[in-house]
């Protein structure tokens, strides 16, 4: 069998009539294409994978206010990587 390439617009279709696979397939593809607009509007369709790749970045610039956003928005593993940057050690001994 061939490896088909489906376009953006038949994923959405498969999306929106509640496919999970293809939700997920599009919000790789946003991230590929770092289109965080997309990705956050995914996420608020009940995309985890969406939830997964946001957490992932703001967790890497170490954005609190990004990680609780994505926190209330349904994906509860940000609140666990909130936690952690909120209770890392302060780097510098600033008050």
């Amino acid at each position: 069998m061939e490896n088909m390439n489906i376009d953006r617009e038949t994923l959405r279709e498969l999306a929106d009539a509640g496919n999970e696979t293809a939700l997920d397939r599009l919000a790789d593809l946003a991230d590929e294409a770092g289109d965080l607009d997309e990705l956050s509007e995914l996420l608020d369709e009940g995309s985890q994978r969406a939830g997964f790749l946001l957490t992932r970045r703001a967790a890497a610039a170490g954005d609190p206010r990004e990680l609780q956003r994505i926190t209330d928005a349904g994906y509860d593993e940000a609140a666990s990587e909130l936690d952690r940057l909120l209770k890392a050690p302060d780097d510098g001994g600033r008050h």
